[in-house]
This record gives structure tokens, sequence and C-alpha cells, in this order.
């Protein structure tokens, strides 16, 4: 079974690429600030379009009671999330450190539009550490209770 990042996530996550690819080609420390957070953030996306976000799609069919077997196979995806969890959520503080850079140094040479950005991105990150990443961990559970069998109840 495929599963597919919700579209609303997948967007924002093109809007931020693409406001980080104009910053990269800005001038002087901006540019170079960008440049140090996109190497920082490139593998970092993958990672969450590889494994994290994709149990994501499973939330609203979950919600509303659906299940199939084939919802079994997200368990890779989320096993892997937890097993990796420390590792994104150090890649988060090394990422918010950078965008901290990249804010300061578009607000000492009057980017407005990069420091909303910066704080933009900044936000986005914490959404992820407290919604999306337990969210898609909360998918593997509900998928595991539902495939385990149920305890016998006491008459």
């Amino acid at each position: 079974m495929k599963f597919t990042i919700p579209l609303p996530l997948q967007h924002e996550h093109e809007a931020l690429h693409e406001e980080l690819r104009l910053a990269t080609q800005a001038e002087g420390e901006v540019g170079e600030a960008a440049k140090t957070l996109a190497q920082l953030m490139h593998p970092h996306f993958v990672k969450e379009d590889q494994f994290a976000l994709p149990p994501l799609g499973l939330l609203a069919a979950l919600a509303r009671g659906e299940w199939s077997a084939e919802m079994a196979e997200v368990l890779t995806l989320t096993d892997q999330l937890e097993a990796e969890l420390p590792q994104m959520l150090a890649e988060h503080k090394a990422i918010v450190a950078a965008l901290n850079t990249l804010r300061d140094a578009a607000a000492r040479t009057g980017r407005s539009d990069i420091v909303t950005f910066a704080e933009a991105l900044t936000e986005h990150a914490r959404t992820e550490e407290e919604v999306m990443y337990p969210a898609a961990v909360l998918v593997g559970q509900v998928v595991r209770q539902r495939l385990s069998p149920r305890a016998p109840t006491a008459e």
C-alpha cells in the first residue's frame, strides 16, 4: 500500500523549499546563511518525505474507523520514525540555530521577507515536533492495536 503525505503538508513543504531557494540567492551574509540552512535542511526533508510524514495520510481513514490489513505496511515507516526521532529532533535544533542566524542576518540587512520566512520555518519545525511527528507515531500505535488479537473479556 502506498502512503501519501496529505496535500496541505506537501504544498507547505514545496512553498518552504521555494522560499529557501530564493533566500539562497540573496547577496552576502544572508545568502550564505540561507545556503548553510539549505545544507542542513535537505537531508532532513528527505527523511520526512520518506518515513515521517507519509503515515499521516492514514489519519483521516483511521479517525473514520476505516481499516484494512494493508495498513499494517505503515508500521515499517512508523517504526523507522520512532527509531530516528531523537536524531530528527537534534537536526531540528541545528536547523533552528541556522534559522536564527539567517533571521538575524536578514534583520541587519533589512530583508523583512526573509525574517518572516525564518520565523515561519521555525514555527513549522515546532509544529512538526509537537503535532506531526507525534501524530505519525500514533498512526503506528493505532494500526498495531488493530492488528493485535483482542484480549478476552472477563464476564
